[in-house]
């Protein structure tokens, strides 16, 4: 796909102002020597997405894994725009707000989706307030779960907001049941293109939905099976030329809907019994209000015991006991010993690194 064949929406803004593609090239070449590393990115993208290359190179996030670079095709970011777009009832026009660092996928999408389906985008240097320094009502933006919590005052700027790179805590679940804003959390990596899915959980009732509350839907032209390990395996011919095994274990309730239990490299097997650490953050998150994490370390009796990890300063004896004392908690996943450490390493993007922490409380 060259720069000519790139479609180009002539009602984009950037910043409250139209470009043609020949204007936003020698923007983007005069954003790329400013300081400012956000505005860098920005341009960078916009150079390589106009070049006659029919690839561009993405980096990953690194939450997984090591971060590595990996070829996406232009054609294939469009047609995930397009499917955000019909999904979400985008139009022509419509404000969005740029709030994440497009180094990375997620803010490069909403580059792209704003040039394909004509939204007038306004971008400030991603943080963990980003409505704080913005002033404006949005029909649309992307946030990963700290910014949500940290602008939850200020949400209703915003009419429909996805949220990613994270799972979201039961607590701030719960926090935004009340927003007016309608609120989706998203399934996806770069590989994906961003999300494949999403699960809205606001602004909907609950008590109908049963056992869908925690159901994640299919965006246009993706469907889902599963293999021999529970995990989800992606079927999205517009955006991958083969399908997409994940290492995601999930309850899969349709061809377009899955129920997310946790990542199978996480599984801990403990006495025989296999736990997903997810679910159980998902429970423990109204315990505990710093930042954890539960793994599995290796036991003689059980093979691997359950263990929570900690950021910054608890009570651990009063907190395992009010964990042995709910119900919700079956006893193979009250955890046996309780670490802290005074700060969690992170990944490039932010995100707990689970394999490097854990091996500080191993020693």
């Amino acid at each position: 796909m060259s720069k000519d064949e790139i479609p180009f929406h002539t009602s984009f803004k950037l910043n409250g102002i139209s470009y043609s593609k020949s204007e936003l090239l020698l923007f983007a070449s005069e954003l790329v020597k400013l300081t400012e590393s956000f505005q860098k990115e920005i341009g960078e993208f916009l150079l390589a997405w106009f070049n006659d290359a029919a690839l561009i190179e993405v980096k990953t996030s690194g939450s997984t894994g090591s971060p590595k670079l990996i070829s996406l095709r232009k054609q294939y970011m469009v047609n995930s725009a397009t499917a955000t777009g019909q999904f979400f009832d985008l139009k022509e026009g419509d404000s969005a707000l740029l709030c994440l660092s497009a180094a990375y996928i997620a803010g490069k999408m909403m580059l792209v989706r704003a040039m394909i389906l004509g939204l007038e985008l306004d971008y400030i240097q991603s943080s963990s307030e980003p409505l704080s320094s913005a002033s404006k009502y949005y029909d649309f933006c992307a946030m990963v779960p700290l910014q949500v919590q940290n602008s939850i005052d200020q949400l209703k700027r915003i009419k429909t907001l996805i949220v990613g790179g994270a799972p979201m805590s039961y607590e701030l679940k719960g926090k935004l049941k009340e927003v007016s804003t309608m609120i989706f959390e998203t399934y996806g990596m770069t590989e994906t293109i961003t999300h494949v899915a999403v699960k809205q959980i606001n602004n909907i009732d609950f008590a109908q939905l049963g056992n869908k509350q925690n159901t994640f839907v299919a965006l246009p032209n993706i469907s889902f099976y599963i293999d021999d390990r529970n995990c989800l395996c992606i079927k999205a011919p517009k955006i991958s030329d083969t399908s997409i095994i994940t290492n995601d274990v999930v309850e899969l309730r349709s061809e377009s809907e899955f129920h997310w239990l946790g990542r199978f490299d996480n599984v801990i097997n403990s006495g025989g019994v296999k736990l997903h650490p997810e679910v159980i953050e998902e429970k423990l998150s109204s315990f505990i209000e710093n930042r954890f994490f539960v793994a599995g370390l290796p036991d003689v009796k059980f093979g691997e015991r359950l263990v929570l990890v900690v950021e910054g300063l608890i009570s651990n004896e009063q907190l395992l006991e009010q964990i042995k004392l709910d119900s919700t908690f079956s006893p193979f996943e009250v955890p046996k010993n309780i670490f802290v450490l005074p700060n969690f390493l992170e990944t490039e993007t932010g995100k707990i690194h689970r394999k490097k922490n854990i091996l500080r409380v191993k020693g």
